[in-house]
């Protein structure tokens, strides 16, 4: 049976609290993450072998590196939280079942990159996924993990969910950007690619869900550890859905 990564801890009772994610080891890999040099991090996911989980696979790591160090202006995360893709629902489940699992990999993601403002970009349709994710984006800023100090370090980070109104475009990454301004969602012309011109015209990494989620794992159990569950160019679990003439439809995790 594959080990698994992303749900082991989906049953715990209150898992999508702060309460019961910390019961289950929440916030030790921020600890260990704002130990490290920024570097550091981005090392540790490209030995990973972690790639996009929002369908093109790209290597997370690698993408990250793309941002410039030396840009004068801020630097975003965006998270693509637009399931859209008929037949797809995993992110959603990440959602509403461990929301502070990708709320810790947000945090680690934006010491990384020296980002200090990300914004969730969330399906329109996602009324009771993303009530659960505001509440616990709620519970971070009151506990003192977001806000003026990352976890009581001098780094300040803003998190905030942002709701599409349910247009499929919008699931592409520069559409979402678009969006996210406020504007018409319609792709943008590439490149420039937005780890240089993104959001409001500044450096941004755009992830999914899944791939921002599994960071936390990855720093408590080790790049190698990931790397080891996946293929060689893969690290890794995957979340699937199943549906249509199945004996058990569902989302399950299953070995790369």
């Amino acid at each position: 049976p594959v080990e698994k990564v992303m749900t082991k801890n989906w049953a715990n009772p209150g898992q999508n609290t702060l309460e019961g994610y910390k019961r289950s080891g929440g916030y030790t890999a921020l600890k260990t993450a704002l130990e490290w040099a920024p570097a550091k991090v981005i090392d540790e996911v490209k030995k990973s072998n972690l790639r996009g989980r929002g369908g093109a696979g790209f290597p997370t790591g690698l993408k990250w590196s793309f941002m410039p160090k030396d840009s004068p202006k801020p630097k975003y995360l965006a998270i693509n939280a637009d399931e859209s893709e008929p037949g797809t629902a995993k992110d959603r489940f990440i959602l509403e079942n461990d929301p502070h699992m990708l709320l810790e990999g947000i945090a680690i993601a934006c010491w990384a990159l020296g980002a200090h403002t990300c914004y969730i970009y969330a399906r329109g349709e996602f009324k009771y996924p993303s009530a659960v994710l505001d509440k616990a984006i709620a519970e971070a800023y009151a506990a003192g993990i977001f806000g003026k100090k990352l976890l009581g370090k001098d780094f300040e980070l803003n998190v905030y969910q942002v709701r599409g109104a349910g247009a499929y475009i919008c699931g592409e990454e520069t559409a979402l950007l678009e969006s996210l301004e406020g504007k018409k969602g319609w792709p943008r012309l590439k490149p420039p690619f937005p780890a240089v011109v993104g959001l409001f015209g500044c450096p941004t990494v755009v992830n999914n869900v899944e791939t921002i989620a599994a960071l936390p794992p990855i720093i408590n159990q080790g790049a190698e550890w990931f790397a080891k569950l996946g293929t060689d160019k893969s690290g890794g679990t995957r979340l699937v859905t199943l549906s249509g003439c199945v004996n058990r439809p569902g989302t399950y995790e299953v070995g790369m």
